[in-house]
């Protein structure tokens, strides 16, 4: 995959697998290094690896990661379309389950947002759960991948 003329943005659980795992960190140096100048941050991903950060080091840890994306002015915000939308996203993927949106978790609502703030930006997702982000582009078109993606030589 070809970063020019893209920008990336990865899902709040590809930088905590790459907290906990060595492994997996190294892939995430791999990919800040590789895609560096085409990746931003969503701000609904900065509230949870802060809301996740268990102690100083785990703050400092997270501060570490943002603030080179606000030094750099890489956020990438939900508008106020956004914030609509996920309602009526959310609603849509609950009534063919018989269950009410409002029975979705937190964390489901805030992948909603996350496809659409990256749909508005021109952002393609970098995720690890395909799952999810499949269901919710039933019902809007958003690009993302699984982790991952490889620049092209």
């Amino acid at each position: 995959m070809s970063p020019e003329n893209r920008k990336y943005a990865l899902d709040t659980n590809l930088f905590i697998e790459g907290l906990r795992n060595p492994a997996a960190n190294d892939e995430l140096i791999r990919f800040h290094t590789a895609f560096a100048p085409f990746e931003y941050l969503s701000t609904i991903v900065a509230q949870e690896l802060r809301a996740g950060a268990g102690g100083a080091r785990d703050h400092r840890l997270v501060e570490s990661i943002l603030e080179p994306f606000v030094r750099r002015r890489r956020v990438i915000t939900p508008t106020f379309q956004a914030w609509q939308s996920s309602g009526d996203i959310l609603r849509g993927l609950a009534a063919p389950e018989g269950a009410h949106a409002g029975r979705m978790t937190k964390a489901f609502g805030n992948d909603v947002l996350l496809a659409l703030s990256c749909r508005e930006a021109g952002v393609i997702l970098v995720t690890g759960n395909r799952r999810d982000f499949a269901r919710i582009r039933r019902l809007v078109p958003f690009d993302f991948v699984g982790a991952w993606p490889v620049p092209e030589a």
